[in-house]
């Protein structure tokens, strides 16, 4: 995967074995950041479902200040960590649970990108637990879910799946 924009525009990352990731296609990519750019001056970036680590780069290489990957996965893990290495700044990377490890963290986000296994059926709990914490929420999902609690911003489809912008 190559990173589509920005300061690392080019740069070329591995990806987790496609049996354990399902990786960002490059014009959702793009499209989720061009859209975010006109919606808010991002300084923080979340990527709680972090696969190959390529959204967090991308918040970085966007101008992003900080940007957090966590990842559960072992190996998805030790990709995105060899990923990182190559990048100055790099994401903070976390391996864990993110539905255990945000309740935890005193943090707070810009943006906050979720994009589990689709039909893992934590989309719901991923939105409680981020709602708090970040100011606009991507979702990248392939079924219809429940944004109660959530402003619906803006949603785009891109062949089965589609990417829906939230807000509190």
């Amino acid at each position: 995967m190559i990173i589509t924009a920005g300061k690392f525009k080019g740069q070329k990352i591995a990806v987790p074995d496609e049996n354990i990731t399902r990786p960002t296609l490059s014009k959702v990519r793009m499209s989720v950041f061009n859209t975010l750019q006109s919606m808010i001056d991002g300084k923080s970036f979340l990527d709680m479902y972090a696969g190959s680590g390529i959204m967090g780069l991308e918040a970085l290489s966007r101008g992003f200040e900080y940007a957090l990957a966590i990842e559960k996965n072992g190996k998805a893990f030790s990709v995105i960590k060899n990923n990182f290495e190559k990048f100055n700044p790099a994401p903070e990377l976390i391996k864990g649970d993110c539905l255990k490890i945000l309740p935890k963290l005193d943090k707070k986000f810009d943006v906050a990108y979720i994009d589990p296994p689709y039909f893992s059926g934590i989309y719901e709990q991923s939105l409680q637990v981020v709602k708090n914490i970040c100011k606009i929420v991507v979702l990248e999902h392939v079924t219809n879910l429940d944004f109660t609690g959530f402003e619906l911003i803006k949603q785009k489809k891109y062949g089965d799946k589609f990417v829906t912008f939230l807000s509190q």
